[in-house]
């Protein structure tokens, strides 16, 4: 304005009793001031003496007309507004129009202001005021001046009450002024009408206790009751406060709302002691519980009451969520040793895989078992024990088992052997420093089933190993499950590394010590199922049919329940002697009778001989169906497609030299029927 650089029209954004309104009138006075002696001109300080001044402070200014948007929202307000825009100011420098809640008109009122407010004539100014300027278009946005007004701070807000109480002549303390500006958030507005009703509420006077019970504030000393609890560590303290607050109706939200403020105030306190305000009410209380607590602590009762304000919705009730806030700063605050009440889980000890080795070594198969058994501890452990196993030349670097399950023994001990066999040479297990004890020999699974010892397949173990990249070991990780499903993988590639032949080593040479070795023993023989008779056939001259039903029923054009009644039924008799044939049936279930299931099968096996069939059914088990046939033949065609696969020379070296094995179930048929 100084410069006399100005906007044709001016956006005022912010909260509610920030001054909006206010400040849109004093900028209509600077534009309009014509100075105490009438000779005046735009001025950034109006004067408040002169016609024009005085005139807009009391509301009767006739060029400056105020609009609120919430009521007159339409096109047609709009459009009338503007139609008086064009007139010049009867007695005034600028016709200043100011739309109060701007964002609340309609799209088409926004469209019809739109030519105006970009071109507008040059005797009239916008000021536009709205608490959500994301609702006005973005096309009226590019064309004011925006200016956002932040919230006032609690200390302007006491000050400029303390300003009009001290005008006004009304007692008042300084507490009582901080928690009325507390609870206006901000908002200039607020404040004097809590003013007002605090005057009212206190009889002429603004005293703490009245402001607190107009309110509904909580009393501090509840709150600092509360945090002696937890320096002294008194659970039945902080459930005593929690009554005393649910016997008075205080709301526990604001409780924790007020404690986190005060844990604010300690933590400056203990940390930045000039940034406490010197007029605080419980500054001395603020100062004894800092030197209570230390700054960690004061830091997780923060924290806590934070979450627990937020979680109060998900608690059973409130009383529920806050004292559970309060047993959790107390379960939480360090111990005097620097611990919490107890350990947390990651620190404490885990099992050893040991602990129960006979309830471990009783579930993988007795192979192995072996092959855990023959397992040896490394380098270092060997040189302190005594021989366990013999080797026909230099011993082989073999992996640490310590902690071991057998399953997992069984595959380090495989490998090992698998690596020597490929290239000649084995990477040596690094050694460690830690006397390991040899496992102990499996023991025999029954006296009537001891396993004949023969010698163990030689394994080798050069000086000076050197193994390609792409044939390195992959490591499992050490807390693999002892299954039954990885006990016997393992036992399938240890009894496979176990009988392959192994080559020499040109450059390993030693004693060949052979340790003896149990063999896997056999499953128990199931008892032989009940062998099926075969089928026989009833030929019939009059039908010109063989007999064979199963071949019929898989050929007969029905669908359905039908279909289902052809396909697991067996033929008994067939009787074509009389006028109309009789074809006797059993099936498995009374349902296939269902839905004419029966009749629908009768008459496609009448359209089939050509001549009028009946069809009897009775209940019973049945052994030659089409089903049968069909779950046989599809059984033998996976049979032989396995067996197809297993003497395929290409899986065959995959399962040789790299360790794979076929999936259960993953092998299908070509040109499986569907």
């Amino acid at each position: 304005m100084e410069q006399q650089r100005l906007h044709h029209a001016y956006l005022f954004t912010g909260t509610r009793g920030v001054g909006k309104t206010t400040l849109s009138r004093i900028l209509a006075k600077s534009l309009n001031c014509i100075g105490a002696d009438g000779n005046g001109g735009i001025t950034a300080t109006p004067c408040g003496v002169c016609d024009a001044c005085v005139a807009i402070d009391a509301g009767r200014f006739v060029d400056y007309i105020e609009m609120d948007a919430a009521s007159n929202r339409g096109v047609d307000e709009m459009a009338q507004l503007l139609e008086q825009a064009v007139y010049a100011p009867s007695n005034a420098r600028f016709k200043v129009y100011m739309i109060d809640e701007v964002h609340m008109l309609t799209n088409h009122a926004f469209n019809s202001m739109l030519k105006t407010l970009e071109e507008p004539p040059e005797h009239v100014k916008f000021i536009l005021a709205t608490t959500d300027p994301q609702k006005i278009p973005v096309t009226v946005l590019s064309r004011c001046l925006q200016f956002n007004l932040k919230q006032m701070p609690p200390g302007h807000i006491i000050s400029h009450l303390d300003n009009i109480l001290g005008q006004e002549q009304i007692e008042f303390e300084t507490p009582a002024l901080r928690l009325l500006a507390q609870g206006a958030h901000g908002s200039m507005r607020d404040a004097l009408s809590l003013t007002d009703q605090a005057i009212a509420y206190a009889a002429g006077k603004v005293t703490l206790e009245a402001v607190q019970g107009m309110l509904g504030a909580l009393d501090q000393s509840y709150l600092i009751r509360v945090l002696d609890a937890l320096a002294q560590k008194d659970g039945p303290g902080l459930l005593a406060v929690a009554d005393d607050m649910a016997s008075r109706s205080l709301s526990y939200s604001a409780a924790l709302q007020d404690l986190g403020t005060l844990l604010h105030q300690i933590a400056l306190a203990q940390n930045v002691p000039a940034a406490l305000a010197d007029d605080l009410p419980e500054r001395e209380e603020i100062i004894r519980l800092a030197g209570l607590f230390d700054a960690e602590e004061v830091q997780l009762f923060y924290q806590i009451a934070v979450h627990g304000r937020n979680e109060l919705g998900l608690a059973p009730d409130e009383y529920a969520g806050f004292s559970m806030t309060l047993l959790r700063m107390l379960a939480f605050r360090p111990q005097a040793d620097g611990s919490t009440v107890a350990p947390p889980v990651a620190s404490r000890p885990r099992p050893q895989a040991s602990a129960a080795p006979a309830a471990a070594a009783a579930r993988p198969a007795p192979a192995v078992q072996a092959a855990a058994a023959s397992a040896p501890a490394p380098a270092a452990a060997r040189l302190s024990s005594p021989p366990q196993t013999l080797s026909t030349s230099a011993p082989v670097a073999r992996p640490d088992t310590t902690g071991m399950s057998p399953a997992r023994a069984a595959l380090e001990a495989a490998r090992a052997a698998a690596s020597s066999r490929k290239g000649g040479t084995a990477r040596p297990a690094p050694a460690q420093p830690v006397a390991v004890e040899p496992a102990p020999a499996p023991e025999p699974i029954a006296a009537s089933a001891a396993p004949k010892p023969r010698p163990a397949a030689p394994v080798y173990e050069p000086q000076n190993s050197s193994v390609p990249p792409w044939e390195e070991e992959i490591p499992l990780p050490m807390d693999l499950p002892d299954t039954e499903f990885s006990s016997s993988v393992a036992e399938k590639k240890t009894e496979s590394y176990a009988l392959a032949p192994s080559r020499p080593v040109a450059n390993g040479a030693g004693s060949a010590r052979q340790a003896p070795r149990p063999e896997p023993v056999a499953p128990a023989p199931e008892a032989p199922a009940e062998p099926v008779p075969p089928l026989v056939l009833q030929p019939d001259a009059n039908l010109n049919w063989d007999g064979n039903w199963p071949v019929l029923a898989a050929g007969l054009a029905v669908r359905g329940v039908a279909h289902q009644l052809a396909q697991q039924s067996e033929l008994i008799k067939c009787d074509s002697s009389g006028p109309a044939a009789l074809i006797h049936l059993r099936i498995p279930l009374d349902t296939l009778r269902s839905a004419g299931s029966v009749d629908k099968l009768a008459a496609a096996l009448t359209e089939h001989f050509g001549r009028t069939v009946k069809v009897e059914t009775e209940l019973g088990n049945v052994r030659h169906t089409a089903n049968a046939q069909a779950m046989a033949a599809q059984a033998e065609r996976q049979r032989q497609a396995e067996q197809t696969a297993r003497n395929d020379p290409f899986i065959q070296s995959m399962m040789r030299e790299f360790g794979a094995s076929i999936v259960p179930g993953s092998i299908k048929p070509i040109g499986e029927a569907k």
